[in-house]
């Protein structure tokens, strides 16, 4: 067992302090530069690519249902927990570095949604599915690559980020109200199962009405205290952007605030975990062109960190609670920022916000992961049975127990997962560089269709049925 702990915790070395964060930044940088800074000179288009009219598809959702979906999984304790940290490990400056990763990260996500969507296919059910291990397997040639992905996907967000989600609730739940943890592990897999066991539409479905008002909720309560302390705004802002250059006194220095910064804002935005194009996969794009499912995806990193990461840091830097030599942090120190500006009430605020972000990012990892069993040919009602079971017991599991040894694996095969993703898409940005200037050139003149036939190369790798038929 020991021989085994060191291998875990050398690989996430490896992947945590060199690849990822080193390899993530740089495919973003790399992506906004190929695809011409695309996600700032074209920003309106990320929200008309979610609010236009769906079209109709009785085998996929529509584009907001993914993006909801999306936010389930990518809105976590992480939005709450994670920036505290951040901020208690890095300072002010972290939420900086945040800023910047989300900046170039919407870059990586459109590309990988955008592949995500062209590489799709039918299931035996007559549903999309698709993303990271299809593209990988079709458009590489590479299908045990898309087997490792598809295994990582699922230890990781199937099953371990669940248990620390659940553990989350739990914490919070009896933290607020008193109750028992393993009690809240059984009426959470109860209520997961309610779910679930409707597959990715019943799931998009709820994340469609959920989603947006925990996230309108949060946001709201995050107007409030910033409308309340308004005279402090400037000065808050100018800590946080002297703190990441290294012009005021900052916990961590530049560097702490720098690594923190990426790493939470990694972490938080999943923009090229390769975890999000599965949901992207599965919808039906409008206008009917893989790009504009890209631009769905790139605003669900907008959301995630721009908005709701914010929201935290602004709140917990305005609450003057962050102190250095405080031992406050993670939730806690959520907590007790929101006690500051709401009194009392603010230690439930964040319980019940922890209740709906975790619960919503369990549906949307096990969203990810039924996509995953789909591609290793494990799509049949009784193996999806068992995941689902397998889901509900990893549930009750993480409520009432925290195994570190367990929790590193998960960030093993996360790592994996997404090292063997970004080598994919920089193989395929070619592909991602011409549906863009496709896109574009169609949009100057109408509306953009998908043609197969003016990419005779990916002859034979996608499913041309799927975009000839409109």
């Amino acid at each position: 067992m020991g021989a085994l702990n060191a291998l875990i915790d050398f690989l996430n070395t490896i992947f945590w302090g060199y690849v990822l964060i080193y390899g993530l930044i740089a495919v973003g940088i790399f992506f906004t530069i190929r695809l011409g800074f695309l996600q700032f000179r074209h920003f309106p288009e990320l929200f008309r690519s979610v609010l236009r009219a769906p079209e109709s598809d009785s085998s996929g959702i529509t584009p907001f249902q993914a993006l909801c979906t999306s936010l389930a999984s990518r809105v976590g304790t992480g939005n709450l927990a994670g920036v505290a940290v951040a901020l208690y490990l890095g300072g002010a400056g972290a939420l900086f570095w945040m800023w910047v990763v989300a900046a170039v990260g919407m870059a990586t996500a459109y590309s990988e949604s955008a592949l995500a969507q062209l590489y799709k296919v039918r299931d035996e059910n007559g549903q999309y599915r698709g993303g990271p291990a299809f593209y990988i397997a079709r458009g590489l040639k590479a299908p045990w690559a898309g087997v490792i992905f598809s295994v990582c996907l699922i230890i990781a967000f199937g099953l371990v980020f669940n248990a620390v989600q659940a553990n989350s609730i739990a914490d919070a739940m009896q933290g607020a109200f008193g109750f028992g943890k393993i009690w809240v592990g059984v009426a959470l897999a109860i209520l997961t199962a309610v779910v679930i066991f409707g597959g990715i539409r019943q799931i998009a479905q709820v994340a469609e009405y959920v989603v947006p008002f925990m996230a309108v909720a949060y946001l709201g309560m995050a107007v409030y205290v910033l409308l309340v302390n308004i005279t402090e705004v400037p000065g808050v802002l100018a800590h946080i952007v002297g703190s990441a250059f290294g012009f005021e006194e900052a916990a961590g220095g530049v560097a702490g605030a720098m690594l923190n910064g990426v790493k939470r804002g990694l972490f938080s935005n999943e923009a090229g975990m390769g975890s999000a194009p599965n949901i992207a996969a599965v919808a039906t794009p409008s206008p009917h062109h893989p790009s504009s499912q890209g631009f769905v995806q790139a605003l669900g990193v907008f959301i995630d960190t721009i908005l709701i990461c914010t929201a935290t840091g602004v709140m917990i830097l305005l609450s003057g609670v962050l102190t250095p030599g405080s031992e406050l942090t993670g939730t806690p120190l959520t907590q007790e920022a929101l006690v500051v500006h709401i009194g009392e009430a603010g230690r439930y605020f964040i319980a019940i916000a922890i209740f709906f972000f975790a619960f919503t990012s369990i549906i949307g990892n096990y969203a990810y992961a039924e996509n995953a069993m789909v591609f290793l040919k494990l799509g049949h009602k009784g193996a999806i049975s068992v995941l689902r079971v397998v889901v509900l017991l990893m549930v009750i599991w993480g409520a009432y127990t925290t195994v570190a040894v367990v929790f590193n694996m998960a960030d093993a095969a996360m790592g994996l997962m997404a090292t063997v993703n970004l080598i994919a898409i920089l193989l395929l940005s070619g592909t991602v560089a011409k549906l863009t200037k496709d896109y574009f050139d169609q949009k100057k003149s109408g509306t953009p269709r998908f043609d197969p036939a003016a990419y005779p190369e990916l002859t034979g790798k996608i499913d041309a049925g799927i975009w000839k038929r409109r």
